[in-house]
């Protein structure tokens, strides 16, 4: 996924069909220097992290 669709998925407050590593995962924020976005899978929003959204995939 690129940057900017992350960041306009991240904005919109809505979930969206995105899979980190073939999970289901809801983007929080985004970094765009770094290039990451801050996720939680949607089945454990304890488990925060940041990613590269390179690995992001929209279904």
């Amino acid at each position: 996924m690129n940057i900017n669709r992350a960041k306009e998925i991240s904005e919109m407050g809505e979930m969206m069909n995105v899979l980190y590593q073939g999970e289901g995962i809801y983007i929080q924020s985004v970094d765009e220097e770094q290039g990451t976005a801050r996720i939680y899978p949607l089945n454990n929003p304890q488990a925060e992290k940041d990613v590269s959204v390179d690995h992001l995939i929209e279904e």
